[in-house]
């Protein structure tokens, strides 16, 4: 059996095909096959890290062959190691523009005869023209068709397809702003405080929150160049800045039959610089009438375009409980993790399913169906200091000690005793996803398994997951206590995570050397 397992490399094309074929005669005997069913018998992953691995395990699972590809910079991390194939791209390319060659990522695709490219997150999960690139060369793309991908990428269009849909959105701009004048116009239109916000790409990049006119033209300077560099066209759009809202975001599956069901909601309001960092599902003490709304929107949305695969509908809810929509992110998200442990659906199954043809009725996905069980949330260890600001650090592990046990989930790639830590992308480590049967069931498994991790070598921190102790998840008893857990994940916490990393005195945060080890925090 050790035998077997250790086999499933480079080469071993036999034990994968069994188990296919297996999987398939299996399937053949419960559901009907689709008149456009293909079965995809190898999957490259266009990415790198953790998010490429837990692809690639997906498909081991359901017998499909994998392939890696990494930049020059790459060559000693694990996510290559984990496929059966990998092949360098975008040889004398800058360390992020590899992964963004559209041309060599194809060639390397049809020269060995890969069936389906999975585009994982970020990079590029939400370009049209990759997309389409795929589509020219004859290989599948493991996502919606490239022009759902233009419409959602597009921010104001997906605005303007919210608007016909009927779904409540932000006050913002139709057009990308093409100028300065043009955002101070719609200031002046609007009043402060306004938001920047990349017209073709999220993950809070090319964001910038603007409170006073004097602060319009540099944080439209920035906001450009930060979109330019991470999505490779600058352009911008504004929308009124909504103060202290609930980031809630609805889970969509669709297929090519016009299926479209949600897999209910995430709270994803705790953030730093607009970037998420803490992720719980489902969201806690959300009105039922509102998160009914949400679910409903999400789905008529997506129907509206003739959505299919995975995907997410972005809203904010304000305190008056109303909700906006904000955006379509035409891709798997990094925290489907909590949407997979509450409704035991596999994201990435699904995704691949869909992409050979299979419909949601056929995969057993139809609303009535889908539950949710439970409660989870995710933190991100990242190798950034507090005291710097959340500085990025680099540098070897020279000790790795995760949390473990019941109830924790560990999505991770180059988190290891002597990895190299790189400086040229994404400060991820590690997600650590506890689940429970309720919220404070997970929070003190999260609690401990945080309080597990030893780093050493480089600085390191549990994202903002020590913002999540006991005393802030317990049912409230009165409407003045469930009002205040309501604005948890914002005004309160906003404060201590955007200062000093604010910390429960039982959470293990950073000390000086990188080590995560206990001290007890000023601010608790």
């Amino acid at each position: 059996m050790l035998l077997l397992v250790s086999g499933v490399g480079r080469g071993s094309l036999g034990l994968l095909a069994m188990k296919r074929a297996c999987l398939q005669s299996r399937s053949s005997h419960l559901l009907p096959q689709s008149l456009e069913y293909r079965p995809i018998k190898k999957v490259m992953v266009a990415n790198r890290g953790e998010i490429a691995i837990r692809v690639f395990r997906a498909c081991t699972e359901l017998g499909i062959r994998t392939v890696a590809v990494y930049s020059e910079q790459d060559r000693g991390q694990m996510h290559r190691q984990k496929a059966d194939e990998a092949y360098l791209i975008g040889k004398g390319l800058l360390p992020v523009a590899a992964y963004l060659h559209i041309p060599d990522i194809i060639r390397v695709a049809k020269d060995n005869n890969v069936d389906a490219i999975h585009p994982g997150y970020g990079f590029l999960s939400e370009r049209s023209d990759f997309a389409q690139a795929c589509a020219d060369a004859g290989v599948r793309f493991i996502g919606p068709s490239p022009e759902t991908v233009r419409k959602m990428g597009d921010k104001v269009e997906a605005r303007s397809l919210a608007i016909s849909a009927g779904v409540p959105v932000v006050p913002g701009t139709e057009v990308p702003v093409s100028s300065l004048e043009e955002a101070r116009v719609f200031a002046e239109t609007y009043g402060f405080p306004v938001i920047f916000k990349a017209a073709y790409g999220g993950g809070g990049r090319g964001m910038r929150v603007v409170k006073h006119y004097e602060e319009l033209e540099e944080n439209y300077q920035r906001a450009f160049s930060e979109a330019l560099t991470a999505f490779g066209n600058g352009a911008l759009f504004l929308e009124k800045f909504i103060e202290r809202p609930r980031h809630i975001e609805v889970q969509i599956l669709g297929d090519k039959y016009g299926n479209v069901i949600h897999l209910f909601e995430r709270d994803c309001s705790i953030q730093r610089r607009h970037q998420k960092v803490v992720e719980i599902a489902p969201a806690a003490d959300l009105d039922p009438h509102l998160r009914d709304r949400l679910t409903s929107d999400s789905v008529k949305l997506a129907k509206q375009v003739g959505y299919e695969n995975a995907g997410t509908v972005e809203f904010l809810v304000d305190k008056q409980g109303k909700h906006f929509f904000i955006e379509v992110n035409s891709r798997l998200q990094v925290e489907h993790t909590v949407t997979e442990e509450v409704t035991d659906v596999d994201l990435v199954h699904a995704q691949i399913k869909v992409c050979e043809g299979r419909s949601l009725p056929e995969l057993g996905l139809s609303q009535d169906q889908i539950r949710v069980n439970g409660c989870a949330i995710q933190c991100r260890v990242t190798t950034e200091d507090p005291a710097r600001g959340f500085q990025p650090d680099t540098g070897r592990l020279e000790v790795f000690r995760s949390g473990e046990g019941m109830g924790i989930r560990l999505d991770s790639a180059s988190a290891f005793p002597g990895a190299v830590i790189s400086p040229h992308y994404d400060s991820l480590l590690v997600k650590v996803i506890a689940s429970g049967k309720d919220m404070t069931t997970a929070a003190a498994k999260m609690h401990r398994a945080l309080s597990e991790f030893r780093v050493r070598g480089v600085k390191a921190c549990a994202g903002n997951g020590l913002q999540v102790p006991h005393s802030q998840v317990k049912p409230p008893l009165n409407q003045k206590q469930r009002q205040k857990r309501l604005t948890w994940a914002t005004e309160k916490q906003h404060n201590k995570i955007t200062t000093n990393f604010a910390c429960h005195s039982e959470i293990k945060v950073p000390e000086s050397g990188g080590r995560l080890g206990r001290r007890k925090c000023q601010n608790a």
